[in-house]
C-alpha cells in the first residue's frame, strides 16, 4: 500500500494571511497546546501551531521549520445527542417495571435504563459499601438512579 503525502508551501493573501492551497480561503491560525494523550499514547503534534481550513476539513503544520507544510485531516468533534432531562424536584414516586431485558424507560431523559439487582454488602477502602444492596434502576444516559420504596413496585429518584 502506497500512501501519498501532500506537502505545500503556503501562499499569503493581500492582508498577509496564509490561504488554503485547495480552496484559496483564509486559513485560521491555531496556536499549539499541551501534549495530548490519544489512544493511550502521547500525541506530540498537538504542541505545534497549525493553520486550519474548516471549509476543506484540513489543517497544515510546518515541517521542521522548512517553510513547507504537511496536510492533515481535521478531527471532527464527537456528535453529542441533546437530551432534555427533567428536574429531579418534578419527579414523584412512580411505578416502574422492568421488561424482559431488565430495562425500562427513564422518567428523566426518556432513554432506556438498566435494572440492578441487590447485591451483598461489599467492603471498599475498609468501609461497608451499601450503595448496591437494594434493587434499583440506573440510567447511564443522565446518571440517574431510582431506588425501590420499601417492598413496593414504586421507585423514587435518588442522589446515590
Amino acid at each position: 500500500m502506497v500512501m501519498e503525502m501532500a506537502v505545500y508551501q503556503l501562499d499569503k493573501n493581500e492582508q498577509g494571511q496564509y490561504i488554503c492551497p485547495k480552496c484559496r480561503g483564509t486559513l485560521q491560525f491555531v496556536d499549539g497546546t499541551a501534549v495530548q494523550i490519544v489512544d493511550g499514547k502521547a500525541d506530540m503534534s498537538a504542541i505545534l501551531p497549525k493553520y486550519e481550513c474548516h471549509k476543506c476539513g484540513v489543517y497544515f503544520q510546518e515541517l521542521l521549520g522548512s517553510g513547507f507544510y504537511d496536510e492533515h485531516d481535521l478531527k471532527k468533534p464527537p456528535q453529542t445527542k441533546v437530551v432534555n432531562v427533567r428536574n429531579t424536584g418534578d419527579l414523584e414516586p412512580m411505578l416502574l417495571k422492568k421488561d424482559i431485558n431488565n430495562q425500562c424507560v427513564c422518567p428523566r431523559c426518556g432513554e432506556m435504563m438498566d435494572f440492578v439487582e441487590g447485591q451483598p454488602v461489599r467492603i471498599v477502602d475498609g468501609r461497608a459499601d451499601m450503595e448496591n444492596v437494594k434493587d434499583h434502576f440506573h440510567c447511564s444516559h443522565c446518571s440517574s438512579k431510582f431506588r425501590r420504596i420499601a417492598s413496593t413496585d414504586y421507585f423514587q429518584w435518588s442522589e446515590k
